[in-house]
């Protein structure tokens, strides 16, 4: 089912491909405006030999990492704590309700104002982005716990913090682990984002505004191919093994299915 899954995938790219090269070839769109896919794959593959980019990518990554970290640290347990005690979540819910849909990419302008060290606003822009879809699975995780399995605990005498380490994190864990990888996706877009923004010495969005200054826009689609690409297998990376450490979990999610 994987395979096929995977093919199909292929396949649809590949006539996505396809049909803008048709289309840009047979003049029903401007080279100057958009190149062909031809030319976007061919300059998406010399990149990795450009020392410049891969400088830019190390420098992305480096702040997609540390910041996605740092919303780990901060998110997963407040997530707990407000999913372990009601009272605190009530009185809290308020702001977070207000902040959560503020649009990322909208703070940019503001910690560019707010924060003059150019990678540290970078960091906390991702921080904030990230911290979200952490927080709300981790709370969501900790209000799915099975009651009865808490109840039995406390029957056989044992206290809340070994309820919490015993029962409650160990199943919230697979919808911590989902919160991530959500997270990891939001994280890159923002460190792009910030580096489009704001600009900088190196990195992914600094390479995309360089050549869009020269007007090379085949460079420009080329980088962001590969932003696209590191996000893919990102995601691939954490899914594959959020399904190797709660197999149970997937497994009985499919059995209620």
């Amino acid at each position: 089912m994987t395979g096929a899954r995977l093919l199909r995938g292929a396949a649809g790219a590949a006539g996505f491909l396809v049909a803008g090269e048709l289309v840009i070839r047979f003049g029903l769109s401007e080279d100057l405006l958009f190149p062909p896919p031809s030319a976007i794959l061919y300059e998406a593959a010399r990149l990795p030999a450009d020392a410049g980019f891969l400088a830019g990518v190390g420098t992305t990554l480096a702040n997609w990492a540390l910041g996605l970290l740092i919303a780990i640290a901060v998110a997963v347990p407040a997530g707990v704590l407000l999913g372990a005690l009601s009272p605190v979540e009530r009185a809290i819910r308020p702001v977070l309700e207000f902040m959560r849909p503020i649009p990322s990419v909208a703070i940019i302008p503001l910690a560019i104002l707010l924060i003059p060290v150019d990678e540290l606003m970078k960091v906390s822009v991702i921080v904030y982005a990230s911290i979200w879809p952490i927080l709300i699975n981790t709370m969501y995780g900790m209000h799915d716990v099975d009651p009865l399995a808490k109840e039995t605990l406390r029957s056989f005498g044992f206290g809340p913090l070994a309820v919490l380490a015993r029962v409650s994190l160990p199943s919230a864990a697979p919808f911590v682990a989902t919160g991530i990888r959500i997270a990891a996706g939001i994280a890159l877009v923002l460190a792009v984002s910030a580096e489009l923004v704001a600009g900088g010495v190196a990195g992914i969005g600094v390479y995309v505004n360089v050549a869009g200054s020269g007007n090379r826009m085949d460079l420009m689609m080329a980088a962001t191919f590969w932003a696209g690409v590191f996000g893919v297998l990102a995601n691939v990376v954490l899914l594959a093994g959020e399904r190797r450490l709660f197999r149970w979990h997937h497994a009985r999610t499919g059995a209620a299915a």
